[in-house]
This record gives structure tokens, sequence and C-alpha cells, in this order.
């Protein structure tokens, strides 16, 4: 195991990600997120952007290639409603010895090692755990144990960045936090060219027809405003193929409605129902500010408003 002595405590420190991963089309959010981790000058330090997304579209994805351009480690953080302060930074162990030791989470072991750290669904974490984590993300690039009573300065390499899921299953951050996680990235959906790119890079073994008929699928349910993502399409092609080599009779186009349904939900199969009960149910509702609960869109003193 990889050890360190800091201030006379041993940490176990975690172990990078091995996996790659491959950034195809949508050449801007790379941009932008490459552009968060330069630093212009000595007295500079990297931006800590949140990359935002329905699940599925690829941000982690996104953040470990950008990772791997610039031939650094990756450390991945789940988190979580139970992610407590102590699961983010040191968590102290009882060993066979009966001796207590310390295990530097993932971020710590990027922020010591110089590596990438990233918040996973962080959107997901209470305010408690956030505000553990305002030091590291500020000038002041330095984050505190309270278990292991250190305080650990970031290495001048450390880069992180943290994805957010767009649903309700989420806490909202606080503003002390939001303001140290800027920019926000937005990944949208692809168009049909990248997005046939996307499929024929993870799914090599597929043929054309049923990659077309995802992309199809898919591509409309963009276009409803529907969360189906091209993780969704991956699953309900392999589904669809696994169904085959089991020996089931079917055409592709019914194993692909038998792997949609199945994966998705029966709703699926009807994009346009499906979109409906979405609208009806309240879930997607449009993005608002402060000012439009108080004046109409026509009246001159919202702040938001087109006149002058």
């Amino acid at each position: 195991m990889n050890k360190i002595v800091i201030d006379n405590v041993e940490l176990t420190l975690a172990h990078p990600v091995a996996a790659s991963a491959e950034w195809i089309g949508q050449s801007e959010p790379m941009r932008q997120i490459l552009a968060c981790w330069t630093v212009l000058d000595k007295t500079d330090f990297p931006l800590t952007p949140r990359v935002i997304g329905y699940p599925g579209i690829g941000k982690t994805t996104l953040a470990i290639a950008a990772a791997r351009r610039r031939n650094q480690d990756v450390y991945i953080m789940q988190c979580t409603s139970d992610t407590r302060p102590e699961d983010l930074i040191v968590t102290p162990v009882l060993s066979d010895q009966g001796k207590i030791a310390y295990h530097a989470s993932p971020l710590l072991t990027a922020a010591i090692k110089g590596g990438v750290a990233i918040l996973d669904e962080g959107n997901r974490m209470a305010e408690k755990s956030w505000a553990s984590l305002a030091g590291l993300f500020d000038n002041r690039r330095m984050i505190e144990s309270v278990v292991a009573g250190i305080t650990v300065s970031a290495h001048a390499d450390f880069r992180a960045a943290v994805t957010m899921n767009e649903d309700s299953s989420t806490f909202e951050i606080p503003d002390y936090i939001m303001s140290r996680l800027q920019p926000g990235i937005r990944i949208p959906f692809p168009d049909r060219e990248d997005e046939m790119k996307i499929l024929s890079y993870s799914l090599p073994f597929s043929g054309p027809e049923i990659l077309d008929m995802c992309v199809a699928y898919l591509q409309k349910a963009h276009g409803l405003d529907l969360p189906y993502s091209v993780r969704d399409g991956i699953n309900t092609i392999r589904y669809a193929l696994k169904l085959k080599e089991s020996g089931k009779s079917a055409s592709i186009e019914e194993l692909f409605d038998c792997a949609l349904k199945q994966i998705l939900g029966e709703d699926a199969a009807d994009l346009e129902k499906s979109a409906q009960a979405r609208k009806n149910s309240g879930i997607h509702l449009p993005s608002m500010n402060l000012g439009d609960f108080f004046f109409s869109d026509d009246e001159s003193l919202n702040p938001d408003s087109d006149e002058d």
C-alpha cells in the first residue's frame, strides 16, 4: 500500500482509477474544463467547475478524459446523501492489531499527490460535508482533518471537478459553496452524428441496423426533452443483442422494443405519451429567476425583461 506521513500521522493513500475514457464529439465542454484547470501565473489558481447534465450523458467521462489529456491520475469520490466529512478526507480504520489506521479518501489523495479529483454527483451531498471542503476549493487550497488532526496543503498540480445530475433527488448546495464551484459547464445531448459515433465506439460488435434504430429513438427523445441518454441507448442495444444471442426468436426491431421496455419502462416505447406524462407531473419545470415570482414577463421592472 502507498503510505505517507504528515505531521507524524501515517496515511494510507487511495488508488487512482485505472479506467481510460474517450471523449467523442462536443469539443466545447472539453475546451471549457481544460481552461478551468489552466493556471496563468504563480499568483493564479485553478477553478473547480460544476459539470452539469442529465444522468448518463457523459459528465464523468468528460472529466476523466480531460485528466488523461493532462497526463494526470484520476481519483473518483462518489457522493451520496450519507457522505460524511470524514469520508471525504480521512477515515479511521481499526487494524488487525487493534490500532487505528488512517485512510485518505480519493479526494485527499488527489490533493496530496497532485492528481485530478472528481466528486461524482456532488449535489447529492449535504451541506455539512460540503463545509469541510470550503478551504480546498478557494485560494487557500488546503483541507483539515479533525479525525486525524492534520492540515494538508494541496499539491500545485491538484485539480478537481464536480459532476451534478439534473433531477429532483438532490440537495441544494449553499451559496458559499457554489461560489467556489465555478463555472458551470453544461453538457447538452449530442447531435445525431456524435451520438452515432459514441454508440459505434462503445458497441463495436453491433450492426448498423440497430445503431440507426437507437439513434433515431434517442434523437426523438432529446427533441421532446426526455432524459433518455446515450448510456440508456448503450444498455438497450447490449440487452437486445444478448437476447438475440440467447436464442430468442424475434426480429431486431422486436428485440430492441423488448429491451427498451425492460430497461426504460413500458411508457418509454411511446415517446409522445412519456413527454406528456412528464409535463403533467411537473417533473420538468422551466428555469425561473427571483424576478419571475414578482413580475410578469413584460414589466419593465423585471430584471430579466428585454425592455430598456
